[in-house]
C-alpha cells in the first residue's frame, strides 16, 4: 500500500437545519486502503460520503482530495478521475442496454455529441465489454438493464466505475438491497477489483460482519463524531456493542 494521502479531513463539520450531521471530524486515508464506514442509522455515514463526493458543502473545516481542497475541483473530467460513487440504488437507467449504462462512466470525458452518438452506436465498446467480462457479465452486454437481477445490476454499476476509473471509490450501502449470498459476491468482487487497480475504497455498511471480512480498516461514526478508527483486527466486540448501544431512557 502507498503512503500517499488521498483524503485528508481536518475538523470538518456539517449541519442541517441546526442539527449536527458531522462534528469536527479529522482523519486521513492512504492510497490503496480498504475502509469500512460503520455506525448506527443517522450517525452521518451518508453525509460524510456525499461530502467527499462533492455533493454536500461543508460548514467548516478542510477536506483535501489528493492534496487539493475539494472546493478547488471543477465538476466533470478532473473530479471524475479522482472520485467515483456506487450506491445501494445502483443509479442505472433501466430501459437502456447494459452497455450504455457501463459507458456512462465515460460521459465526463466525452463531449455532448459523442455521448449522444454512443446512444445510437456504442463508442469505445471494447472498454465496456472488458469491464463487463471482469464482473462476469459479458454475456449480458446488450440485455435491457431492468431485466437483470439486483446483484447483476450492482455488478453493472461496478463495471461503469471501472470504465470511469477513479482513484477513490465511495460505496454507500452498496449491498443493502441484496440477499446475503449476492452481497458476499458483490463485496468480494468489488474489493478484489479495487485492490488489483490500486484504488482506494471507502464503503458505508450496515453489516459489521462484512466490514470485518472484506476491509482492512474500520472507521465508526456515532452522533456525527468518530467513535473509533482502527485496523480491523483491533475492533473488539466490546467496542461494537458500545457503538450500537442505544441511549437509556431517563
Amino acid at each position: 500500500m502507498s503512503s500517499k494521502t488521498v483524503i485528508e479531513a481536518t475538523n470538518i463539520t456539517k449541519h442541517f437545519e441546526g442539527k449536527i450531521a458531522l462534528s469536527s471530524l479529522s482523519f486521513s486515508i492512504q492510497k490503496g486502503e480498504l475502509i469500512a464506514l460503520i455506525g448506527p442509522s443517522g450517525a452521518g455515514k451518508t453525509t460524510l460520503l456525499n461530502t467527499i463526493a462533492g455533493l454536500v458543502p461543508l460548514h467548516s473545516g478542510e477536506l483535501m482530495i489528493d492534496t487539493l481542497p475539494i472546493t478547488k475541483y471543477k465538476k466533470g473530467k478532473q473530479f471524475a478521475k479522482k472520485v467515483g460513487v456506487i450506491r445501494q440504488q445502483f443509479d442505472l437507467i433501466g430501459p437502456l442496454a447494459v452497455i450504455h449504462n457501463v459507458l456512462a462512466g465515460k460521459l465526463s470525458e466525452w463531449g455532448f455529441f459523442k455521448s449522444l452518438l454512443s446512444l445510437l452506436v456504442p463508442q469505445e465498446k471494447e472498454v465496456a465489454i472488458h469491464a463487463l467480462e471482469r464482473v462476469g457479465l459479458k454475456d449480458k452486454t446488450f440485455e435491457i438493464t431492468a431485466r437483470l437481477s439486483g446483484g447483476e445490476q450492482q455488478r453493472v454499476a461496478m463495471a461503469r466505475l471501472m470504465v470511469q476509473n477513479p482513484e477513490i471509490i465511495l460505496a454507500d450501502e452498496p449491498v443493502a438491497s441484496l440477499d446475503p449470498a449476492r452481497a458476499d459476491d458483490v463485496l468480494s468482487m468489488l474489493t478484489k477489483i479495487v485492490t488489483e487497480e490500486k484504488q482506494t475504497l471507502l464503503a458505508s455498511l450496515h453489516s459489521v460482519e462484512y466490514a470485518r471480512k472484506y476491509f482492512t480498516r474500520i472507521i465508526s461514526l456515532k452522533n456525527g463524531e468518530i467513535f473509533f478508527d482502527l485496523p480491523t483486527e483491533k475492533v473488539t466486540d466490546e467496542l461494537l456493542t458500545e457503538l450500537y448501544q442505544l441511549k437509556e431512557q431517563v
